[in-house]
């Protein structure tokens, strides 16, 4: 049946309050307007940050907008195009962005920076260009999640927040660069800028944090040191390229004096990639954050956070700054989002960039909360739900 212009009723996730499970529910979703793309969702990777938007409500300065939709690391086929838009076209294949690239503002002609601004606030707010969204449930305006919102089997965003990939891309597969491989990987080749024949330690082993060990790998780290408190995480770090695993609750010391030690004076590189530290500290991994920072070598050491978190603050010592680390953060691992997603898809098609190791489940829609269960008891890398 032709559904361009029409409103198309289909399934999604809602979360109505924030910390409940996610309802199944039928939701009608608007044709685009100008310069929007209406998107058949046919997977989406299931990610942390999405259980942190959940449950980090209310923990934070700035109260999060729900009923929403959550998901953001999305691939599907474009169903409709709004008027004006130039880029894509029906049929194609594209991957939703959560960072949009216009290419014409002042932070995308920047070399400095991948964040831009055009659609950010109100896609932070949750909302698309004009200030409203393009889906509805019971008559009443649902969030869409960074303007995206691929727990959707239909999703509508702005054309600046997506970008065509390869026809032959497997979109079960390439939806993980919509967020966490992109955003770890990137975090070491990107921000990093990790160098050939360093030492580098990342901190926490869920899919970003593999992936930055992936990136470590490919910059040529002639050491790298995996560190979780999970032990089952140790053989699938050195799938990825790690060297060496180490499990903080195997030491008496802290974990950045671990560190140190085995590599005389601390690492060139850390990357911070646990993210949820309210969730995360425990006895053996107190403040993983500030640890990460103490791991690298005063000479020259670099240390990248990636793990998403509204939650808490970072103490520093300032001398930790003044002897020479340099402190960075990581958004999308730097990638200028339109261009860099497709390149990233066709070396995984090349076999440069490991895609399918990061899946350990695959689930439907209807089994959403169940892929949040397995990844908050670290059970899953990635699960994947097919639409």
């Amino acid at each position: 049946m032709e559904t361009e212009g029409k409103v198309i009723k289909c399934k999604a996730a809602v979360a109505w309050e924030p910390g409940k499970p996610f309802s199944i529910e039928e939701v009608e979703v608007a044709p685009p307007k100008a310069h929007e793309v209406r998107i058949k969702i046919v997977a989406s990777g299931v990610c942390h940050t999405d259980w942190t938007f959940l449950h980090e409500v209310g923990k934070t300065m700035n109260p999060q907008p729900f009923p929403v939709i959550l998901g953001h690391e999305g691939a599907g086929v474009v169903e409709s195009v709004g008027p004006g838009v130039t880029k894509m076209s029906k049929g194609d294949k594209v991957i939703p962005l959560v960072v949009p690239q216009c290419g014409q503002c002042e932070r995308c002609l920047s070399p400095k920076t991948n964040l831009c601004t055009k659609n950010w606030e109100t896609n932070q707010q949750c909302l698309l260009a004009d200030g409203t969204s393009r889906i509805t449930c019971k008559n009443q305006q649902i969030y869409q999640f960074i303007g995206v919102s691929t727990f959707s089997e239909y999703t509508v965003v702005p054309e600046d927040n997506v970008t065509k990939i390869h026809p032959d891309a497997p979109l079960d597969k390439v939806c993980l660069l919509g967020c966490g491989v992109s955003t770890g990987y990137g975090a070491a080749v990107n921000t990093g800028k990790v160098e050939s024949g360093s030492t580098c330690a990342v901190f926490g082993l869920g899919a970003v944090g593999l992936a930055a060990v992936m990136g470590c790998k490919a910059a040529g780290a002639s050491r790298i040191f995996a560190v979780d408190i999970n032990p089952d995480k140790s053989e699938i770090a050195k799938t990825f390229g790690a060297t060496e695993f180490v499990n903080p609750k195997d030491h008496s010391k802290p974990i950045q004096e671990v560190l140190k030690k085995l590599t005389n004076g601390g690492v060139d590189f850390s990357l911070e990639c646990v993210g949820n530290v309210g969730v995360m500290v425990t006895r053996e991994w107190p403040e993983p954050r500030r640890a990460a920072v103490e791991a690298c070598t005063p000479a020259g050491g670099v240390c990248v956070m990636v793990g998403w978190t509204r939650i808490g603050e970072l103490t520093l010592v300032s001398e930790d700054i003044l002897l020479g680390k340099t402190l960075k953060g990581s958004y999308f691992g730097g990638w200028k989002s339109a261009e860099a997603v497709p390149k990233l898809v066709q070396d995984y098609m090349s076999g440069k960039l490991l895609l399918d190791e990061f899946v350990t489940h695959r689930l439907t829609l209807d089994q959403v909360n169940q892929a949040f269960e397995l990844m908050i008891t670290g059970k899953s890398i990635r699960t994947v739900i097919k639409m």
